[in-house]
C-alpha cells in the first residue's frame, strides 16, 4: 500500500513500507531512499546507515560514544583482573607470589596480621565484583549504543525527504464545489506545515 503526498512545489512523495521516494515534475525520480537499507548498512557496520543519510557528522559521535564505552570497559577489565590475581596471591600462603602489593593502598595493611589481611581479602573481593559489575554493565552500554546506531539510521531514513523549511502558512480561499449536480460555494481551508 502506498501514499502520494503532493507538496506545494509540483513534488509529489510515494511512501510506502519499507521505501520513501519523490517524483519531481521535470526530473523523475529524484531518489529512493530506503529505511530498511540504512538499518542494515548501520548493523554490519555502525556508522554506515548514517552515511548512506547523509548525515556524515554523526559518525564521530557513534565512534566517540564506542571508544568511550570501550576505554572504561576495557579498564574495568584490567581492575578487575588485577584485584583478582591480587586476591589469588593474597590468599595462597606462596611468599613468592605478591601481586597484590601492586595495588595502590596495599603498603598500609600489615599482611602479617590477621585482621588486617582478612580485611584485605574482603575488600578484594568486593572491588572484584565492583569491577566486574562496571565492566558488564558497561558492555550493556554498548549494545544499547551499537542498537541506538541502527534506530537512529532507520528514523532518519524514514525522515530523509520530510520538509523542513519554515512555510508554515494557513489559507483561507472561497472555493465551488459540484454537490448533485449542483455548484456550492464554500471556503477552502489549506495549511501547509
Amino acid at each position: 500500500m502506498f501514499l502520494l503526498i503532493v507538496s506545494k512545489n509540483m513534488q509529489a512523495q510515494i511512501t510506502g513500507a519499507d521505501t520513501v521516494m519523490t517524483i519531481t515534475k521535470h526530473a523523475g525520480i529524484k531518489e529512493i531512499h530506503s529505511p530498511q537499507k540504512a538499518a542494515v548498512y548501520s548493523a554490519i557496520l555502525p556508522g554506515l546507515g548514517q552515511a548512506y543519510n547523509k548525515k556524515y557528522w554523526k559518525i564521530p559521535v557513534v565512534y566517540v560514544g564506542f571508544g568511550v564505552i570501550g576505554y572504561f570497559a576495557n579498564w574495568n577489565n584490567n581492575n578487575y583482573n588485577l584485584t583478582k590475581t591480587a586476591y589469588i596471591h593474597l590468599t595462597d600462603d606462596d611468599p613468592n607470589t605478591t601481586d597484590y602489593l601492586k595495588i595502590k593502598g596495599v603498603e598500609y595493611f600489615n599482611v602479617e596480621n590477621p585482621g588486617d589481611r582478612a580485611t584485605l581479602t574482603s575488600a578484594f573481593i568486593k572491588w572484584q565484583a565492583y569491577y566486574r559489575r562496571n565492566r558488564d554493565l558497561l558492555f550493556i552500554v554498548m549494545a544499547a549504543v551499537y542498537a541506538l546506531n541502527i534506530i537512529d539510521a532507520s528514523v532518519d531514513a524514514h525522515l530523509f525527504n520530510f520538509d523542513i523549511s519554515d512555510d508554515l502558512t494557513m489559507k483561507l480561499q472561497p472555493s465551488m464545489l459540484k454537490i448533485n449536480n449542483e455548484l456550492v460555494y464554500s471556503i477552502n481551508f489549506s495549511l501547509n506545515f
